[in-house]
């Protein structure tokens, strides 16, 4: 049955006859990972583009960031503890790697609690977690806090660089700088703050929006829908991941962030300064924040010299329009996040052999 039904929806997807352009972001990493490994954007009729958003965390994360916990790692000595996505990233100066082959204490961790249990195991020697990530992991690490405080360990503190994705979606269709018909929208994220969320995309934005799930047929029924939304000229916000997202989220979730973090203004890489798209620690949690717990003053942040990173995740270009792709860039040898990220839409061309 899933067979038939993956081939009677690439059909559908492939014998689409558009009458004109149609170009729709994605806002997910996942996703755009996830569309060239399946081979569902390989059926994309003439016509029918897919735009990479900002959908990739450690993409989204600006330099000043990564400058600041290497001088934390420097002035004050802590472990630090990072997903390894973020351990190449370039930063203004250095990355994660380099000082850790300098002799840096870095160490790579699956999630916030096991950061924690090797703040437990050492109680002598502080631990700081870099908490990057949009809503999907903030609850698990607003969690881990209240985890601490609950077991009495002192020694462990976050860097909180967690984001809020509507308020982006939000600012690139308010600088009208590229043409979106629609949007695909991410289902973790949207599992957890609920499918009405989206809905200022239909309401204020006047563009059609679809929540869609990961796998082919996920993918195909998303764009589906989304494409006749468009056609039909009808602004909705749709849900086609129902068996994990409903429209209001996860309450628990939310209230878990709420109850540690507070919305910040925050800087993304591309785009700038966007209101409430933040998350900082409470004043209540002061003592498991390692910003204000390792004061330091990072030097002034830059950019690497033809990284066309932050152009990419406003949706103005595709990543072989960056001169440095695939040449003096590489997952190897990378120059910006976008080929660092298994989320990041450089390296999903890359790897997929896309330009």
């Amino acid at each position: 049955m899933t067979r038939e039904l993956d081939k009677k929806l690439a059909a559908r997807l492939k014998g689409l006859n558009l009458d004109g352009e149609i170009r729709v972001m994605e806002v997910c990493g996942t996703h755009t990972t996830e569309f060239f490994r399946t081979g569902v954007k390989d059926l994309f009729p003439h016509g029918l583009s897919l735009i990479d958003g900002p959908g990739c965390p450690v993409c989204v994360t600006p330099n000043e960031y990564l400058d600041r916990a290497i001088e934390i790692g420097r002035s004050h000595g802590p472990v630090i503890a990072t997903f390894g996505d973020m351990l190449k990233v370039p930063s203004s100066y250095s990355s994660l790697a380099k000082e850790k082959a300098e002799g840096m204490d870095v160490r790579v961790v699956y999630s916030p609690v096991n950061a924690l249990d090797m703040a437990a195991e050492d109680p002598g020697r502080e631990v700081v977690f870099l908490s990057v990530g949009f809503e999907t992991t903030a609850p698990a690490e607003a969690a881990t806090v209240l985890e601490a405080r609950k077991r009495g360990i002192k020694n462990f503190s976050i860097m909180p660089g967690n984001k809020l994705t509507p308020p982006a979606v939000d600012a690139i269709l308010r600088a009208g700088e590229v043409k979106i018909d629609g949007f695909i929208l991410p289902g973790h994220v949207s599992a957890v703050i609920g499918a009405a969320a989206w809905r200022f995309i239909s309401e204020s934005h006047g563009r059609p929006c679809v929540v869609a799930g990961f796998d082919a047929p996920d993918l195909m029924m998303g764009v589906l829908s989304l494409t006749d939304l468009i056609r039909r000229g009808k602004s909705e916000t749709v849900n086609r991941y129902t068996r994990v997202v409903r429209e209001a989220g996860n309450r628990t979730a939310v209230d878990l962030m709420n109850r540690v973090f507070l919305t910040t203004d925050s800087h993304w890489r591309g785009i700038g300064v966007i209101p409430a798209s933040g998350l900082e620690v409470r004043n209540e949690f002061a003592e498991f924040d390692a910003v204000s717990k390792f004061p330091v003053t990072p030097p002034p942040p830059k950019e690497a010299k033809g990284c066309r990173c932050g152009e990419l995740l406003r949706g103005l270009i595709t990543p072989p329009e960056c001169a440095l792709y695939g040449r003096a860039c590489t997952p190897e040898e990378p120059v910006g996040p976008c080929m660092v990220s298994m989320e990041g839409p450089c390296a999903a061309y890359y790897k997929y052999g896309r330009g």
